[in-house]
């Protein structure tokens, strides 16, 4: 549950509040909320712009950076 809680808290809190909240995930947390990120991206490139060239990076990217890697276009 806290993942989804802590999407919320990005949309809602501001990436600066997010990334204090980010380091005190452990390791398991930090990898759920990356894999929920990695298949969000996956569905939405899917829904929203299949028209568009994009190679899903591997889901270390997704660790790393706790946050979608779709371009900026498909988010809009």
């Amino acid at each position: 549950m806290k993942p989804v809680v802590l999407v919320m808290c990005v949309a809602l809190c501001g990436a600066a509040s997010f990334v204090a909240v980010s380091q005190d995930l452990s390791d398991i947390e930090r990898d759920a909320l990356a894999l929920e990120l990695f298949l969000q991206d996956k569905k939405d490139h899917k829904e929203i712009c299949p028209h568009i060239h994009w190679e899903q990076p591997k889901i270390d990217k997704y660790k790393e950076a706790l946050e979608s890697q779709l371009p900026a276009i498909c988010k809009e």
